[in-house]
């Protein structure tokens, strides 16, 4: 029942925290431990770079056990046309934290430039929109029943677009993007109360090592928020016959993943620090599975809070059209 208590607590104060403070910030974009595999959900340039029909399913489930806990689910779908000139991509999406959802879908555009026999420079543009929809109404206020803040709840259609550049070939790429442009506001308050959504700019590179059974790849994310700071995320990746694969992550936050809504809890401040463990299966040629989990380190993980704070995240990709003819060497990105 205490830790029940406490949860209700840290819900009520994350709720709080977005609406009262003079600096708001907005929700955190998704954020996925395996974004090596899930590359549409940051960078529309990536469309049509796995050079076949590619769909990819993804399930997040974060802070498992703690009530209001974000979960995300996204479904992507890319291919290429026009002799390979042109990716394109359809993205769908749902995130859930709280009293708060998003669900939304997103178009990508890439227009495709061959700059070597194996390299590929990609242009990406992206657009849609996100119903944005806010439960005030349902929030336990304990004894504060008149705060105007929670009066009503919010219910949003917002249009954004997005960019981003992407340069790959069989063994490495480099993408720099912005998945969403437009800053727009998420409650009506015409003073610094106002909520926004934030802009998030984000590069990523890999490589592989080694031709032989045995493959390492390396790979990095970094993410910056105006307000929230800088992040980073490591991952190596050990392949084995191209079927097997093992890994780890490391990655520092400023502030915790969802930064906009946790700020401190108990006067604290919440640096999200995470190590993830990680594995994939190329199952068959055209289906490959991913699992992912998240050792959280940071104040929620301390015994006098919340005792197991795990975080699960399960990926599914199949590829149609597959055949030697059409890829001669495995995609690892």
């Amino acid at each position: 029942m205490t830790n029940l208590i406490k949860q209700k607590c840290t819900i009520l104060l994350l709720l709080i925290t977005l609406i009262g403070s003079s600096k708001t910030w907005a929700q955190q974009d998704k954020l996925f431990s395996q974004y090596m595999f899930n590359m549409m959900a940051l960078n529309p340039a990536y469309a049509g770079s796995r050079d076949v029909l590619s769909a990819t399913a993804l399930y997040r489930n974060q802070w498992g056990g703690m009530a209001g806990a974000p979960q995300t689910a996204t479904f992507s779908i890319d291919m290429t046309v026009n002799r390979e000139r042109v990716g394109l991509g359809l993205q769908l999406f749902n995130d859930q934290i709280g009293l708060e959802n998003w669900t939304g879908a997103m178009l990508s555009y890439a227009f495709r430039i061959k700059i070597g026999e194996r390299s590929t420079l990609a242009l990406g543009l992206q657009g849609g929109a996100m119903s944005f929809r806010w439960d005030l109404s349902k929030a336990n206020l304990g004894n504060n029943l008149s705060d105007p803040a929670f009066a009503s709840n919010v219910s949003k259609i917002l249009p954004n677009f997005g960019t981003g550049i992407y340069l790959s070939n069989d063994r490495s790429y480099l993408g720099i993007s912005v998945p969403y442009l437009i800053e727009n506001n998420l409650n009506d308050y015409d003073n610094d109360q106002r909520a926004k959504v934030r802009r998030h700019y984000y590069a990523v590179a890999g490589f592989v090592i080694g031709r032989n059974n045995v493959k390492l790849k390396p790979s990095m994310m970094a993410r910056y928020v105006s307000g929230v700071g800088l992040s980073l995320d490591g991952n190596l990746n050990l392949w084995f016959n191209d079927r097997v694969a093992f890994g780890m992550s490391y990655r520092h936050n400023r502030f915790s993943t969802y930064a906009g809504k946790i700020q401190q809890i108990d006067g604290n401040v919440l640096k999200g620090d995470a190590l993830v463990g990680m594995v994939e299966l190329q199952l068959s040629d055209q289906f490959r599975l991913g699992y992912s989990y998240d050792w959280t380190r940071n104040n929620l993980n301390d015994s006098r809070k919340f005792l197991n704070i795990p975080t699960h995240e399960i990926m599914l990709r199949y590829e149609f059209g597959f055949s030697k003819s059409k890829i001669l060497t495995p995609r690892y990105f």
